[in-house]
């Protein structure tokens, strides 16, 4: 009875102990936890947040090239808590996502997509603001670490007013337009969008990153995601241009070019 109860104790502790020495990152000047560096997330959210199975890609003459991975999902639960109408509406966007989804017209990605779309980005910080600058369309934003202002206007990457909370730096998000999706799959939101994204620590090279979504014209109740970023530890590691605008011209104004008659 005696090791029963000292076996039971050490399940008790050791969970305890797990937590009291939990990562504690390197701090800027100012004290804080220092988050700087080149992140990029390697998973298949951008292609769907949920789980899914491997599939092919819209265009069959491409073979393999262009082919959805599978992926476990990010999603916690995998359950998103679409209100009826809102759930049609994503099965009409995944049924017209070559022409519908964001991505392809090189938009801006918003948030939180932009965080787990294939390309690295990176975090600067300073005591007054924390830079976030992605490579993907050359995206930034600023979060603002000092008085909360609300958003002045609805914008693609919204209004981010940033604090600490203990390791982890916690932004809450606002002031979203309607006009992104979540990933390729059709998942999307309104312009009631709220997001809190909650960025910890865990390891010299990783961050465990969580991001709240409510939007109660689109979704029943509140749900998360959550993920693992890692460090770009590269000798020359840095953000390359990756400017899509001109990639796009021909699929958006094609159409519009004046015909010349022969």
């Amino acid at each position: 009875m005696h090791v029963k109860t000292l076996v039971l104790a050490a399940a008790i502790l050791l969970p305890c102990a797990a937590q009291s020495t939990a990562y504690r990152a390197p701090r800027t000047a100012d004290g804080k936890p220092n988050l700087g560096g080149i992140w990029q997330a390697l998973n298949t959210a951008n292609w769907d947040i949920q789980g899914h199975a491997a599939a092919a890609g819209p265009f069959p003459q491409l073979g393999a090239i262009g082919a959805v991975p599978p992926g476990l999902g990010v999603v916690e639960g995998n359950d998103l808590p679409y209100l009826p109408e809102a759930a049609a509406k994503k099965r009409e966007n995944f049924a017209n996502r070559l022409t519908l989804d964001p991505e392809v017209k090189c938009y801006l990605p918003g948030v939180p997509r932009a965080t787990y779309m294939p390309y690295p980005f990176q975090i600067v910080q300073s005591d007054k603001t924390i830079l976030f600058s992605y490579q993907y369309a050359g995206a930034v934003r600023t979060v603002n670490m000092q008085k909360a202002p609300e958003a002045p206007i609805d914008s693609w990457m919204g209004w981010s007013n940033g604090h600490w909370e203990g390791e982890t730096l916690v932004i809450d998000v606002t002031g979203l337009n309607d006009k992104t999706w979540f990933d390729r799959a059709g998942n999307f939101h309104s312009d009631a969008l709220h997001v809190i994204e909650r960025y910890t620590p865990r390891s010299p090279d990783t961050l465990f990153y969580e991001a709240r979504i409510e939007d109660p014209k689109v979704f029943s109740r509140p749900w998360k995601m959550s993920m693992i970023l890692y460090r770009h530890e590269e000798p020359n590691a840095q953000l390359l241009e990756f400017k899509c605008v001109e990639f796009v011209e021909e699929l958006m104004y094609g159409p519009l070019r004046k015909k010349v008659s022969k």
